[in-house]
């Protein structure tokens, strides 16, 4: 057997979701998976993107990239509230996150996501933030 890094995003696809979606069915577990990614637009210019997937019982956000000029004028806010509108009342019981200490921490205390863990590092930037919010 041979361990090579593969950039062929479709065969890996596949196989990941035949064996993702085969373990889920064989544990008896509902997999409910989806991906998902918003954009905020000004005048079709991206301000900013949230990005993520949905499984099992949890949507995970992955990426909120806004462009510095959009920076702490609500997009971000808006793209998080896209995100928990989109799957509030469905079959998921929570949102999860993480961040970095130079990021966003206090940006997501204030939308009501509450810390779960911190896995401290010698730079306190890179030290990372474990969010939790449970959906209605």
């Amino acid at each position: 057997m041979e361990i090579k890094r593969i950039t062929e995003a479709d065969r890996t696809d596949e196989f990941i979701n035949v064996e993702f979606s085969g373990y889920a069915t064989d544990s008896d577990v509902a997999l409910n998976y989806e991906e998902f990614c918003f954009a905020a637009e000004d005048d079709e210019r991206i301000a900013g993107v949230i990005t993520g997937r949905t499984y099992y019982n949890e949507v995970h956000i992955e990426d909120l990239i806004v462009g510095k000029e959009y920076r702490k004028s609500g997009v971000g806010s808006k793209l998080v509230a896209a995100v928990e509108d989109a799957y509030t009342g469905k079959d998921y019981e929570k949102i999860a996150l993480t961040t970095f200490g130079f990021q966003a921490p206090e940006f997501y205390k204030k939308l009501g996501y509450e810390l779960e863990f911190v896995r401290e590092d010698k730079d306190p930037k890179l030290s990372k933030y474990f969010y939790l919010k449970r959906l209605r």
